[in-house]
């Protein structure tokens, strides 16, 4: 059990908590949710120790085992041995050397509690799931770079399994089958772990509470970051009430004061009310996060399609990445490009953005084609003594300062913030102004690369609604499945040196990741869920899956059926958007009824499972 009781904190005379409290169970995992700059990293500090308390107590099992992403490792180690080498009792007990017959045996007995033995099976797996195939574990960590050390330094703090799990932002440096690898892990993890993040996926499928710090509180509520949001936003709304009809009464009470504190007869009754003013406790409404927003202009339209690719390869210095490929972006296109990390979406997106060229075949781009381009190495690419406004105005010279500014603002900097020397902006705003930079000559497309990194939980909600109104096309890679989930509605898969349309969901391709995920395990055996109980789960999960696809899937059909119906589009000088329209009228009835088949199978599979011998026993306890 964790347990904060009554701390109070803070950095230069500015508090980040004051009598702040919450209990953890031993077991659970929680979500640490807040503002940046409200203190999330700092509580983890103070529970490792590193900080000392003004006030209050932290406490936790004497002899529990504090880890997380906080060690450096040593260059010289290979990235196996820098996890395996995490468990320290297990090295300790490795290296003990005795003569002692009876410490051998206990030494021995251990080393099998521990299960010391499969170590090296379970290390390689993690370093497997977070991106590293068994051909480069045996690496020296020295040839990687810092965020390629960050995963091993992560796959060395899940390996040691530590009572207590500090987890901050962990998706960071991973792509999506990276962070859908760590949510199974996490999923099954046996101790108590308490993780900051902004990936709200990670946040609804892995934790079981949310801590929320807020005004330098302390509050626990139950259930993923979802039920959170609906809660806090119940709580928003009655403090709202209650603030107001507070400041109501206190009008209505201050009114008859003044109106009768000098009247004789009424001057006692007066007097008393004034003290009931007094007496009132202030009720401040809970604030919400505050509304953010991206504002992207909108382009003009050009004619079907933006970009067309027949037998198209690409690659650097002559060696080839991607070959084949005979694909075609039009303008309504989202889409969201797959694969593991290596494969080539990268690539990909550069040749799509035109900064790689081809080897071989015809790439074909619509005239006047402007594609707005944005990779995470950008924000490193900022300068750190320049402002936002700065930045702008060499990007756009000769714009008004007033325009810059005003585009600006449409990207959550306001005008201090537009002023300001980079160096001092946080990292979700420079994120922002990178954004604002790689989107500021209104492009036809977007082609974004982990466009979320930094940004917190309600900027990537503002991202989803922003990319979700433009009019372009959008292309993205991201870990965040949230975002994808919510703009893409075409996903293409990159893998084995080609780009191919990937015809199930996200939600298919995240199961098959998570299906060669190997549970998390600790000295001592945790409860796991029967084998038939968890295939029936995922059996219903994947027809409410099939179900769903179906039903966007008709949606689409009908807008589109609905666009073709409309005779001004046969019109002649709108011929190609109606043979465009045409065209995509028949791809969605083709993926309709792969859909349709892949429902009635799910439909089959599960009645099979349900009436299984199998299955009849454990619904029958």
């Amino acid at each position: 059990m964790l347990q904060i009781s009554d701390i109070r904190f803070g950095y230069d005379g500015v508090p980040l908590f004051q009598g702040a409290s919450v209990t953890i169970p031993s077991g659970h995992k929680v979500g640490l949710v807040g503002r940046n700059g409200t203190g999330k990293t700092t509580l983890f500090r103070l529970i490792r120790g590193e900080h000392e308390l003004e006030a209050g107590e932290i406490r936790h099992p004497k002899g529990a085992r504090i880890g997380g992403v906080d060690q450096n490792p040593g260059d010289g180690d290979s990235l196996l041995d820098t996890v395996l080498a995490a468990d320290t009792e297990r090295a300790a007990l490795l290296a003990e050397n005795s003569d002692d017959p009876v410490r051998i045996a206990e030494v021995q007995a251990r080393l099998v509690e521990v299960d010391a033995w499969s170590a090296e099976g379970r290390a390689s797996a993690i370093l497997k799931g977070l991106g590293f195939p068994h051909e480069q574990q045996m690496l020296p960590i020295s040839e990687l770079s810092g965020g390629w050390r960050m995963r091993v330094v992560l796959a060395a703090s899940l390996f040691a399994c530590p009572d207590l799990l500090l987890l901050d932002e962990p998706t960071n440096f991973l792509d999506l089958e990276g962070a859908l690898w760590l949510q199974g892990y996490l999923a099954s993890y046996p101790r108590t772990a308490l993780i900051i993040s902004h990936d709200r996926s990670l946040l609804n499928r892995v934790t079981g509470s949310i801590l929320h710090l807020e005004q330098r509180k302390l509050t626990l509520y139950r259930g993923g970051y979802d039920q959170f949001a609906r809660q806090r936003a119940e709580r928003v709304r009655h403090s709202a009430a209650v603030a107001k009809k507070q400041e109501a009464r206190r009008a209505r009470l201050q009114s008859y004061v003044d109106r009768f504190r000098y009247k004789a007869d009424k001057a006692k009754q007066a007097q008393s009310r004034l003290k009931m003013i007094k007496r009132m406790v202030p009720v401040v409404a809970r604030s919400g996060n505050g509304h953010t927003a991206f504002r992207f202009s909108e382009p003009e339209n050009l004619p079907p399609p933006l970009i067309s690719l027949e037998g198209v390869s690409t690659g650097y210095d002559g060696q080839e990445v991607l070959r084949q490929l005979d694909l075609r972006v039009d303008q309504d296109d989202r889409i969201a490009l797959l694969g593991r990390n290596g494969e080539g979406k990268s690539t990909f997106a550069k040749l799509l953005s035109n900064r790689l060229e081809s080897i071989d075949g015809r790439i074909t781009r619509a005239r006047k084609l402007r594609v707005g381009y944005f990779a995470q190495h950008q924000i490193e690419e900022l300068r750190p003594s320049e402002t936002p406004l700065e930045h702008l105005a060499r990007e756009l010279p000769g714009k008004p300062l007033a325009d810059l500014r005003s585009m600006a603002a449409g990207f959550g900097l306001a005008s201090q913030q537009a002023e300001l020397p980079v160096a001092k902006l946080s990292g979700g705003q420079q994120a922002r102004l990178s954004l604002l930079l790689a989107t500021c000559h209104s492009p036809h497309m977007l082609v974004l690369d982990e466009p979320t990194n930094h940004l917190d939980i309600e900027s990537r909600e503002a991202l989803v609604e922003a990319l979700n109104a433009f009019p372009g096309a959008v292309i993205l890679i991201s870990h965040d499945a949230f975002l994808l989930s919510h703009v893409a509605d075409r996903l293409w898969l990159v893998e084995n040196g080609t780009v191919l349309p990937y015809d199930d969901d996200l939600e298919s391709y995240g199961n098959q990741i998570l299906a060669n995920v190997e549970p998390a395990k600790a000295q001592s055996p945790a409860k796991r869920t029967p084998g038939s109980n968890l295939r029936l789960r995922a059996l219903r999960a994947e027809l409410r899956k099939c179900e769903a696809r179906v039903q966007k899937l008709v949606q689409m059909r009908q807008v589109l059926a609905e666009e073709l119906a409309n005779p001004k589009i046969y019109a002649p000088d709108r011929a190609p958007e109606m043979i465009m329209r045409q065209k995509r009228y028949s791809e969605v009835e083709d993926r309709l009824d792969r859909a349709e088949n892949l429902w009635l199978a799910a439909q089959e599979k599960l009645e099979t499972a349900e009436t299984s011998p199998a299955a009849n026993v454990r619904s029958d306890r």
